[in-house]
């Protein structure tokens, strides 16, 4: 894991420069601590900061150089595969780092290698006889890659920040108003759109080439093109098969020379990993977890029970609100365009604390979006009904009268076209706000909501709930829960990897029989049935939390002051993007008991917040 940026002068017009490169790299320290590398010829540049995790010697640093000195690459991200493609290809190594195996099978493959690979990357290689730039990215979007591209030049890097920090890029950068728009109604900005229209978001599963005279990006691996004509349906073979699976990644994922550990919540999905992850270990495995001392947010006696069970060498960590909400402070520079996912203050705690005694560590992400762990798969069913269909409008008028549990269920009928109705059913699940309050809140000028694929062709019928999850596969789980992780692991130097975002799972999930996804109103039934061959279900007989935060309190105590600091009449004026006095009536709303609305109070502090931050206005 580490950081990587760099850029091609296009033509000669193009004034990027050593120094500039070397301070794009600079601000990405944080992703890699162990060392730095810089590769510049006055075309190209390339720049790297390492995280050392596999061969942890200097003839592992990057910039690396292929055996016949033609290419040279940066890689940021883990290829867990890389002894079975050294050994499939008969390539000879000097080292025994996955960057070197990347290299010399690109050499001997071309683009295609990227077909060979299991893992999480972005990669950056330069041919420095032809000129030419390729830059791949993983299947599901682990691994971030921004870039800016102009007539004369293209310039790329692990986060936002590292463009930015140029003053010739900075210059130029004008908001995209659409990115705010998404953002209000989604709490995140989907690629490949950010916060700036002049810096983009590379495709999950792409290959880009560039050069002085073409620009091509291309999807080399498609979520919605491994959906198959057929269903697997036997529950048993689908339990072997899953066991198999997800014990196979797990295994891969800890192929590592430093300590690592894993991160357990209590929960099914980081229960499963770590019972997986202590069965192939000879030793007790160290697990991580955290809670809140407000009883109702910590999960942490649920990790705790796990771990005695599994024989882990469990380390918790309770945390004070004073301390979580001063973490909070720091989102705007950790996400670096508006960001509104409050889990992110829990998931930077437990990544400081783990980077205090390993350097790697595993995850559960995925699993609830792969075999349908959110109430909104049951709520897109529900919509899907004729008869929902025709009671809507009624039931909602008499709905917004109650109290606020069925306001929010009126917000949920209150839906738009049936192309949207999957983004609505995220957007009101998240409590943000609904497209037709966004289109009130903002002021004129600003951009209408872009449209969002949310179908894609299948070779059979879905379900409600598989479309619903398969546009969180494409949009949620890429765009913002692995932003969520990367950026917050990245900020303590600590490389997490998710087994069950193997994209073997992956397609295997996309063509599970639904009744095993959910079965007798058991949601993730399949995902239990593995898990449960490892730890007794009655430790599992809970409400399902998730990573939360008592977020809707603090805004109406502890951290009031940042209604009164960001959402006053003077910033709201001075950034441009809302109408002040839907903001007033949305702020009196929640402060006079609409409890539900916290989440919109929250997304409007975090834009004026970041707007604040970097100086920014419509």
């Amino acid at each position: 894991m580490c950081g990587i940026a760099g850029f091609l002068n296009r033509t000669s017009a193009s004034s990027f420069t050593e120094e500039m490169l070397r301070n794009m790299t600079t601000c990405l320290a944080h992703r890699g601590p162990d060392a730095d590398g810089f590769y510049f010829d006055g075309q190209i540049g390339l720049g790297h900061r390492r995280l050392s995790i596999l061969d942890l010697s200097s003839a592992a640093n990057q910039p690396m150089f292929s055996h016949n000195e033609r290419y040279v690459t940066i890689f940021n991200g883990e290829v867990y595969n890389f002894q079975e493609i050294r050994d499939r290809l008969g390539l000879h190594m000097r080292t025994t780092s996955d960057t070197e195996v990347i290299l010399e099978a690109f050499v001997k493959l071309g683009p295609d290698f990227v077909q060979e690979l299991n893992g999480m990357f972005a990669i950056a290689i330069y041919d420095k006889q032809t000129k030419q730039l390729d830059v791949f990215r993983d299947r599901l979007g682990k691994k971030p890659i921004y870039y800016y591209l102009e007539a004369n030049t293209f310039a790329f890097a692990s986060e936002l920040k590292s463009l930015v920090n140029l003053a010739s890029i900075r210059q130029r950068l004008t908001v995209d108003k659409a990115a705010v728009n998404q953002f209000l109604y989604l709490g995140y900005i989907p690629r490949p759109r950010s916060i700036y229209n002049e810096i983009k978001k590379m495709d999950s599963g792409a290959h880009i080439r560039v050069n002085g005279s073409q620009f091509n990006e291309e999807r080399y691996w498609k979520l919605e093109e491994k959906i198959g004509a057929e269903v697997l349906r036997d529950e048993q073979e689908a339990k072997k098969q899953l066991h198999d699976l997800v014990h196979s990644s797990v295994q891969y994922r800890m192929i590592a020379d430093v300590p690592f550990g894993t991160f357990l919540s209590g929960g099914i999905d980081s229960s499963l990993v770590t019972a997986m992850a202590q069965d192939v270990s000879a030793t007790p495995v160290k697990t991580f977890s955290i809670g809140f001392d407000s009883a109702k947010h910590n999960e942490s006696s649920y990790a705790a029970a796990v771990a005695k069970h599994l024989g882990t060498d469990h380390l918790s960590f309770t945390v004070t609100e004073r301390e979580a909400r001063d973490s909070m402070a720091e989102l705007a520079t950790i996400y670096d365009e508006p960001y509104a996912d409050s889990s992110a203050v829990p998931t930077l705690m437990v990544s400081k604390l783990a980077r205090q005694h390993v350097t790697m560590a595993l995850s559960g992400d995925g699993g609830d979006e792969l075999f349908h762990g959110y109430g909104m798969y049951t709520w897109a069913n529900r919509l899907a009904k004729g008869s929902v269909n025709l009671l809507r409008h009624p039931a909602r008028l008499v709905m917004q009268q109650m109290n606020n549990r069925y306001k929010r269920v009126a917000d949920l009928l209150n839906y738009p076209a049936q192309e949207r109705l999957r983004s609505h059913i995220f957007s009101q699940e998240q409590y943000l706000f609904s497209e037709k309050e966004v289109e009130k809140l903002l002021r004129p000028g600003m951009s209408d909501l872009p449209a969002l694929p949310e179908q894609w062709p299948s070779p059979r019928t879905l379900t409600p709930a598989e479309q619903q999850a398969i546009f969180d596969m494409q949009y949620y789980l890429q765009d913002d829960l692995l932003v969520k992780v990367d950026r917050a692991s990245m900020r303590y130097s600590l490389e997490t990897r998710g087994p069950l975002l193997d994209y073997r799972i992956a397609e295997f999930a996309l063509n599970l029989d639904p009744a095993l996804k959910v079965k007798n109103g058991v949601s993730k039934y399949l995902l239990k049935q593995v898990l449960y061959d490892y730890v007794p279900a009655h430790i599992f007989d809970r409400p399902k939390w998730g990573f939360s935060i008592p977020l809707g309190t603090w805004l109406k105590k502890d951290l009031h002051y940042l209604i009164e600091e960001y959402l006053n009449p003077t910033v709201l004026e001075r950034v441009g993007f809302v109408r002040p006095e839907i903001v007033r009536e949305l702020v009196q709303r929640f402060e006079g008991g609409e409890d539900h609305l916290y989440n919109r109070v929250w997304l409007l502090i975090v834009l004026h917040q970041w707007a604040a931050t970097h100086q920014l206005t419509a």
